[in-house]
């Protein structure tokens, strides 16, 4: 039987990094991993194909507008065949690197699943047993399946079956309002379907802002999606020629039919076959791990990382707490655990959302002084011969020195626009530092300008 100082179950984000540190910190280290292909979610079925397929969407998108750009563009239409041709030779290319990075020697790969015999052995599928000082669970997520009538017994498409499409769907109704479902959702309806989606809570994207929600649900419906948000989603019901959802919106039963349906109520910790009982390590009701600030897990040489422990389901929190796992793990000193006030965030729609830092909703509950301003894309001149017209920026500050807290973007390229305060943030810097900052004029980043100089001016007042 192998013994290793370090074991990781699953070669994601979390798991390829943990290793990376783990080896190159000194430990005799292995991956386990028994899925079909190598890669992780991130790169097979995640972040990159779906951007990927989201940004030949925009193009798309830009091109039926032409119009208003003082173009003549007799007709656009999405080519799936060959926009999956495209997907699927970059997304190779990106799993290819992945692969070789897990097959380079620096640690063992072992093509497997594994789940525990007892707290420092696993029992792999094919028959053979190892046991490690230390193990890193990073197993992931999968798509759940709430308990709606008649869902369960539906044939419904996941992510997967979405991004992997190579034809254009009449119809879809679409059961979710989260990130997967509205990024999603304007895929499909930009790519020629017609598609309703459902939601059951208030605002779609829920964990955002409703200011920031409202802006990009106003913007689905602006395209042509027919949006229900605040629903009871009563009953799924199949037959041969599509889907029937019924559910219940502002006090009214409703029904809406569609060729397809796509759920997107969300995803659950890939944590059930691992047997965790036998090692001691305790889960929440939905299946997620529970952790401490250094990613240990009830039994302390059992680390979790990425979207099986949480608490955010994002790729570089994942890296962060891979890494300082196998640091952790290694006997490293002076860690520090990962820092959840520099949270970054970013929905792939379009206008874009992202958020950084501490927001208004958290620092009202733990009664946090702050100050705030916003600035709106439809009044700044860059976004505006953009005809990028949707959404604001909103910067929130310590009131005394300007210290910047967080910050907001919801519009044309917020995701690359928020880090404009990643490295401030970190830096503990004030509106005042960034305002002594150059700015180039007409760019959509000096929009930012505007809410410092407004909180600057609100501090600098008698």
């Amino acid at each position: 039987m192998k013994t290793y100082d370090f074991l990781v179950i699953g070669g994601g984000s979390a798991g390829f990094n943990a290793a990376r540190v783990a080896a190159g910190l000194g430990l005799r280290t292995a991956i386990v991993d028994g899925a079909h292909e190598l890669g992780g979610l991130c790169i097979l079925r995640g972040c990159m194909p779906s951007k990927t397929l989201l940004y030949m969407a925009e193009v798309l998108h830009l091109a039926q507008k032409g119009k208003a750009f003082g173009l003549r563009i007799p007709s656009a239409h999405a080519d799936m065949r060959r926009m999956q041709a495209r997907k699927k030779r970059l997304i190779a290319e990106f799993a290819s690197y992945r692969t070789a990075a897990l097959k380079s020697g620096r640690f063992d790969l072992i093509r497997a699943n594994a789940c525990f015999r007892d707290a420092h052995t696993l029992e792999l599928s094919d028959g053979r047993l190892v046991r490690a000082k230390h193990i890193l669970i990073s197993t992931g997520s999968k798509v759940s399946v709430p308990p709606v009538p008649g869902l369960a017994e539906a044939r419904f498409w996941t992510s997967d079956d979405v991004l992997d499409l190579d034809f254009i769907p009449q119809s879809a109704i679409v059961l979710g309002g989260g990130i997967v479902a509205c990024e999603l959702t304007q895929f499909l309806n930009r790519i020629g379907a017609r598609v309703t989606l459902i939601q059951r809570s208030p605002n779609i994207l829920r964990d955002h802002s409703a200011a920031a929600s409202t802006v990009v649900q106003q913007a689905l419906v602006d395209e042509g999606v027919e949006l229900f948000a605040g629903t009871q989603i009563e009953r799924v019901a199949q037959d041969r020629r599509g889907t029937t959802v019924t559910f219940v919106h502002d006090g009214k039963r409703l029904t809406r039919r569609a060729a397809h349906l796509f759920n997107a109520l969300g995803r659950e910790p890939n944590t059930a076959p691992l047997n965790l009982a036998a090692a001691g390590v305790r889960t929440r009701p939905d299946g997620q791990i529970t952790i401490n600030r250094w990613q240990q897990t009830s039994a302390r040489h059992i680390y979790a990382a990425g979207d099986c422990s949480g608490p955010h389901e994002i790729v570089h929190t994942a890296i962060l707490q891979g890494e300082l796992a196998a640091r952790h793990a290694a006997g490293v000193k002076k860690l520090k655990p990962v820092d959840w006030s520099l949270l970054l965030n970013v929905v792939f729609t379009d206008p874009q959302l992202a958020t950084i830092g501490r927001l208004e909703r958290e620092l009202t509950a733990a009664g946090v002084p702050y100050l705030c301003a916003t600035y709106p894309f439809n009044d700044h001149g860059k976004s505006i011969l953009m005809e990028a017209n949707y959404g604001y920026v909103k910067v929130i500050a310590e009131p005394k020195r300007g210290r910047i807290l967080g910050a907001e973007i919801v519009g044309k390229d917020a995701g690359e626009l928020i880090h404009a305060f990643s490295g401030p943030l970190a830096m503990r810097a004030t509106v005042f530092d960034l305002l002594r900052a150059p700015w180039y004029h007409p760019t959509l980043a000096e929009i930012i300008t505007y809410p410092l100089e407004e909180i600057a001016d609100q501090i600098a007042r008698p």
